[in-house]
């Protein structure tokens, strides 16, 4: 374990057959890994050697390579001595394709290095089907000739697939051409702009190819990957879950942030492996737990179901079942806040990554903030443009054109060779292909109008919306550039004009391609260069996950037509409904999601035996870093209302 890494204890690994090590976020993973790689060219070189590496794609090891450039700017790492072999491609596509895989690795990794470009390796996705077999035969014979693979880094995809091992690959698989998986194709889609686009086919490094590495890293991150982490590491070796067969390898690690780890025993149940030391969060977990299990109010819990499910160290420590069931859902009833008990007449400033994620995380607190005489302005950090299908800029071209001629006589103006030209763009864009930039700017305009029409619907304005437009969004493609400080000066700015006394940020980990976490380090990072007052920061999750009762530091209930109408809001934005461009590995509308996630926080503590509110939203308030809980929540910090 290194020094990075969060410390746990052995015995608590005892159901995980792969070592795994927790890290704090997935900048420490990538530091730990590049580490780990420059180590190994540097041995390499001083024996004279090529180093071997096996590389993959996607956003799991974009850090990895990022950090790899930074080490050889600034600290003279040479690569030279690398010889690299790349885990798949799709099949079909060419390499100078904006979806292909070898473009990916030169943008990414080879055109900022000094790898020679005859010891990098990728397999070809666009020879004809005949060559296929022949390529696959010469890519082994490549890596055996090479002395085998010395360290290869991997990702996991929902499925449990490894390269694009596919559930079925069977243990002696070697490199071949497979057919993607549906789940696979469909968190591919965000990368095609449409599952439609996705090909069917892939090239791929098979199980026994990986597994003859003398090293291998798996690497995942965010809460998307937490349960198929968990059937990976703590479940049987099948087929059918290609990663758990680096259970038989000697020398196969794991590296987990926080969010991709939440379901591991020890994380999620440790009081199932043995002591541990208990905290008031684990007591709540482990109390909210034993009242899923059993179906009780927390307040009807007795010693013999703390007993029955391995909890005794609960109720052996000086303390009856019935205080510690007090404790507990006292602990829980004091985070629930209504409106007469959230904060009145103060400035709040609301950042939402894309131009929805305000009212579907947090459209029916947003409502009463309003109704509570608050100052609130909503800052949209990026333009959206990429999720809108090209239907909708259609729609929105033949309105124009119906148009035209009102407008022409209204102002003498004729936008006819404009519209033809944007039309002519659009006709000639293969699918998956980017947009130009007329066409990006004219889906941004869908996008904000939608923005401004939800936000009326909670009782805002125009007045009350900032749309930033954040550099490191605006590349037309789904893979972003980094943040820059041109970013966070745009969000300080914002800070120096608003003067929040409350900032809402969205504090989700989950987002298919990544836009809410770099839209988090822009706030975190403005945040720490503001020179004014500290605002109080409250965080929202997006449309993939909530915080559980016992993670939220406030909870707020809605009533059935608060619900209702926060629901409206949501589908203002009719170029995400019905079918969103990037739904994510949830395929349910975005309002879909919304209710049962409100309802199903509502229901889990009515069935815990707290109040039987009909919804909740979640949030979690945080003080220096630290989520603040329970009766820690001060009054005036909070901007509660005073005679509350």
């Amino acid at each position: 374990m290194t020094a990075s890494a969060l410390p746990d204890a052995p015995a608590s690994r005892r159901l995980e057959r792969i070592p795994v090590t927790i890290f704090p976020d997935h900048d420490a993973i990538a530091r730990e890994v590049a580490g780990r790689i420059a180590a190994l060219l540097r041995e390499r070189a001083a024996e004279g050697r090529h180093a071997v590496l096996g590389l993959a794609t996607g956003s799991t090891p974009l850090g990895i390579y990022r950090e790899l450039i930074r080490l050889h700017r600034e600290e003279g790492l040479s690569l030279a001595n690398a010889v690299t072999f790349n885990l798949d491609e799709y099949l079909g596509i060419g390499p100078d394709s904006v979806h292909s895989y070898h473009r990916y690795m030169r943008e990414n990794l080879f055109d900022h290095v000094d790898v020679p470009a005859e010891q990098v390796h990728i397999p070809r996705g666009d020879l004809p089907s005949d060559e296929m077999d022949a390529h696959c035969a010469a890519y082994e014979a490549a890596i055996a000739e090479a002395g085998g693979i010395d360290l290869q880094i991997l990702g996991i995809g929902r499925s449990g697939h490894v390269g694009f091992n596919e559930p079925g690959s069977g243990r002696g698989s070697r490199t071949r051409v497979v057919y993607l998986d549906t789940v696979t194709r469909a968190d591919a889609a965000s990368d095609f702009f449409g599952e439609e686009n996705v090909p069917l086919q892939a090239v791929t490094m098979g199980v026994a190819s990986i597994m003859e590495a003398r090293e291998v890293v798996l690497i995942a991150t965010g809460e998307h990957k937490a349960s198929i982490v968990r059937r990976s590491v703590e479940g049987d070796i099948s087929s059918d879950v290609a990663a758990t067969h680096l259970q038989k390898h000697a020398a196969a690690r794991v590296y987990l942030d926080p969010a991709a780890a939440a379901d591991l025993t020890r994380i999620a149940t440790p009081w199932l492996l043995g002591d541990v030391e208990w905290t008031p969060r684990r007591e709540a977990d482990a109390v909210l737990w034993l009242s899923d299990r059993t179906g009780k109010p927390i307040l009807h819990l007795s010693t013999k179901d703390y007993r029955d499910h391995h909890l005794s160290q609960l109720v052996t420590r000086g303390r009856s079942a019935e205080a510690l069931n007090g404790e507990v859902f006292n602990r829980l009833i004091s985070r629930i806040r209504g409106r007469s008990r959230l904060p009145e007449g103060r400035r709040i400033l609301v950042f939402s990554p894309h131009p929805d994620d305000d009212v579907i995380s947090m459209g029916g607190i947003l409502r009463k903030l309003v109704e509570n005489g608050n100052d609130v302005t909503v800052a949209y950090q990026v333009s959206g443009n990429i999720a809108v299908f090209d239907h909708e800029v259609r729609r929105y071209l033949d309105f124009l054109r119906r148009a035209a001629p009102i407008l022409a006589r209204a102002t003498g103006d004729d936008g006819d060779a404009l519209l033809a030209e944007v039309e002519r763009e659009m006709d000639e864009k293969a699918p998956g292909d980017l947009d130009s930039e007329r066409v990006l700017a004219i889906k941004r305009a869908i996008r904000e109008t939608e923005a401004l029409s939800a936000i009326e619907a909670v009782g805002l304005t125009d007045r009350h919306a900032r749309f930033l437009d954040l550099p490191f969004y605006r590349t037309g493609a789904v893979r972003k550039d980094l943040v820059s400080e041109a970013d966070v000066e745009i969000v300080i700015d914002l800070l120096n004009e608003v003067g929040p006394e409350i900032v809402f940020a969205a504090g989700d980990l989950s987002d298919p391609h990544g836009t809410h976490r770099q839209c988090l380090e822009v706030v975190d990072r403005a945040l720490a260069a503001y020179e004014g007052e500290a605002p109080r920061l409250w965080l929202y999750r997006g449309a993939w996950q909530e915080w559980s009762p016992t993670e939220a530091s406030v909870l707020v209930p809605l009533s059935a037509e608060e619900l209702r109408r926060k629901i409206l809001a949501i589908f203002k934005h009719q170029s995400q409904k019905d079918v969103a461009p990037f739904p994510g590995p949830d395929p349910r509308e975005f309002w879909q999601r919304v209710e049962d996630r409100n309802r199903g926080t509502a229901d889990r503590l009515r069935v815990a035996g707290l109040p039987a509110y009909y919804a909740m939203e979640a949030f979690v308030v945080l003080e220096g870093g630290t989520p603040i809980m329970d009766g820690d929540l001060p009054t005036a910090a909070l901007g509660e209302k005073q005679d509350a």
